[in-house]
């Protein structure tokens, strides 16, 4: 963000040629002489001030914990297409966005292509399975690589308890009483949770369809859930388990609010939401009608 004042072009910035995303917390984004600005208490990220937003050069604010928005700024920020979303701290959350997207319907268009054929699916599949597993399979038939990516997990899971110093029982989870589970259960299913939103975010900011997913087919967020997988093993049980182990200290903090912390400090740490974008682009990239 820039010190001062920022005037206002009427010509559109095509999303190609913009910067990514801007994030925003504790503060007020409104329009003084027509230009857009945004007045923050501050925070570990950004010294509090009057900033000057370059919103014709970002495709999309992302709007964290205590910030509000003036009609006015909405109506600039729609007319000159750059998204807004309303998130929790650090994108462990996503409550609202604006309806907005890239220039054309490109990705959205390459996706239900691929969604619709199923030879052209199955090679979708595959490429998430590759990109999950580290290694191409060209030859093996969808079920075993569902089969070797649940072997996968099983030690993954095993492995990483003993990295984080985890009494690990194995993967439980009633649906119908989620709090029931132990400690790194309800660990896991408050770290997927964030994961899942940060997909969610990366979703909006791609402009592509969340209900067209390739392995996940059943939820309205079929596609978010695909993304979220892609970052099971290196986010979301990394984030639980360490959530776990400093629950072991704090037991009287709630583990969803330990979780949630910790998430939100490594979604920024990693720029996990920048990465899940860079995946979506490589999963529907112009090469998806051949093996990865």
């Amino acid at each position: 963000m820039l010190k001062g004042r920022l005037g206002l072009e009427t010509a559109r910035i095509p999303h190609t040629d913009r910067h990514g995303i801007m994030w925003l917390a504790r503060g007020k984004l409104a329009v003084e002489d027509g230009t857009l600005h945004f007045i923050t208490a501050g925070n570990a990220d950004i010294r509090a001030g009057d900033y000057s937003i370059p919103f014709q050069n970002v495709s999309c604010l992302i709007c964290e914990p205590g910030t509000t928005i003036s009609h006015d700024a909405l109506r600039i920020l729609a007319r000159h297409g750059t998204g807004l979303l309303f998130t929790g701290d650090k994108g462990v959350r996503l409550y609202a966005s604006m309806p907005f997207g890239p220039d054309d319907s490109a990705r959205a268009r390459q996706q239900v292509r691929a969604w619709s054929n199923p030879d052209d699916r199955a090679k979708i599949v595959r490429k998430m399975y590759a990109l999950r597993l580290g290694e191409i399979f060209p030859d093996s038939p969808i079920e075993v690589l569902r089969g070797m990516e649940g072997a996968r997990m099983k030690e993954t899971y095993k492995r990483l308890a003993e990295q984080f110093e985890i009494n690990w029982q194995g993967r439980r989870y009633d649906r119908s009483n989620p709090e029931s589970a132990d400690i790194p259960n309800q660990a896991i299913n408050h770290s997927a949770t964030a994961v899942e939103a940060a997909a969610m975010v990366a979703t909006a900011a791609t402009g592509t369809i969340p209900q067209l997913g390739f392995i996940h087919e059943d939820s309205g967020l079929s596609f978010c859930l695909d993304v979220a997988d892609l970052f099971r093993d290196s986010i979301t049980i990394p984030v639980a388990f360490g959530a776990a182990r400093e629950h072991q200290s704090r037991p009287d903090e709630a583990i969803e609010r330990a979780v949630r912390k910790l998430a939100g400090k490594t979604f920024r740490k990693t720029r996990l939401i920048s990465s899940m974008i860079d995946s979506i682009k490589t999963i529907l990239s112009d090469d998806c009608n051949s093996n990865p």
